[in-house]
């Protein structure tokens, strides 16, 4: 069964094409990931199909309710945290949450199993101002409201940026957790690491989907070889590299750079032309998601 089906959704925002004519598909009860750099369209795409704003062309549905038409259902069976603190500031932790019940005329005790595992972490500061708490608290206090109403959508746009190592993944386990409501998640984030934690995943870049896969899927892709490189002048290193027979792609990578290398590629004829730099180091790498992304986005 399909909880949101997108198709041929295009957005324009003057001259900035925020989306041009995407379409998937998220079944329901899946994790799935939007993973992309700033300016992807993911925030764009969560604002349509949370009914906030309409696309200028294509269509979607969000469990069978098409977002132009059913927007006032929609809207009540979807969960929406927004990449920003949106919640208010002045307002004590539980009156947010008394609030948001409200709003969906539920009641919190109705809800409180499902945030139970969330809300309890916080609830030892419940009288202290919502602008007061740290940033995972409020991301904790965020996704309490988002759930309160019992949503069968979530839609989640970067829940973790700016937020503490440990905090992320206190915040993806508590994703994972909620699967076993059988609430379908969306959640957008930056952070090519966390895509692991997601059933599926979609890579974004500038308001088109690179591709759609498993996290395991989208690594099997990558079909070439890959190798890491070393020197003590990097940058000399990187340029020389680029410029090797063979060699498709050459970035940074943390501490090292990457090479994509194709069948033209020899491995000795690399050494010897990058043996004049001092400290060469080179090793065969497995593919990370990252260079699935950087090798899709550059084609």
């Amino acid at each position: 069964m399909k909880a949101v089906e997108i198709h041929n959704l295009s957005k324009a925002f003057g001259a900035v094409q925020a989306l041009n004519s995407i379409s998937f598909e998220v079944h329901t009860g899946e994790l799935f990931g939007l993973i992309g750099p700033d300016g992807a369209g993911k925030s764009t795409l969560f604002r349509i199909l949370t009914t906030l704003i309409n696309p200028d062309s294509g269509s979607a549905k969000v469990d069978g309710y098409d977002i132009v038409k059913d927007y006032l259902t929609i809207r009540k069976i979807v969960g929406y945290m927004p990449g920003r603190f949106s919640l208010y500031p002045d307002l004590t932790v539980e009156e947010n949450l008394q609030f948001f019940a409200a709003l969906f005329g539920v009641t919190v005790e109705e809800s409180y199993d499902m945030v139970a595992p969330i809300y309890s972490q916080i609830e030892p500061f419940a009288s202290r101002r919502a602008g007061k708490l740290s940033g995972g608290m409020k991301q904790k206090l965020a996704l309490s409201c988002a759930l309160i109403h019992r949503p069968s959508v979530l839609l989640l746009d970067e829940p973790t940026t700016g937020v503490d190592a440990v905090s992320r993944c206190e915040f993806w386990d508590m994703l994972s957790e909620l699967k076993k409501y059988g609430i379908t998640i969306i959640v957008s984030t930056p952070y090519m690491d966390e895509a692991s934690r997601c059933d599926r995943i979609a890579l974004c870049d500038q308001g088109t989907i690179l591709g759609i896969n498993t996290p395991d899927g989208i690594v099997k892709d990558f079909n070439s070889r890959l190798y890491g490189i070393k020197a003590k002048n990097m940058f000399a290193l990187l340029n020389a590299a680029r410029n090797v027979k063979g060699v498709v792609d050459c970035y940074p990578f943390g501490e090292k750079h990457h090479v994509i290398a194709d069948d033209k590629f020899r491995l000795d004829e690399f050494k010897n032309q990058l043996n004049n730099l001092d400290g060469l180091e080179i090793t065969e790498e497995n593919p990370s998601i990252e260079d699935v992304f950087i090798r899709l986005m550059k084609r």
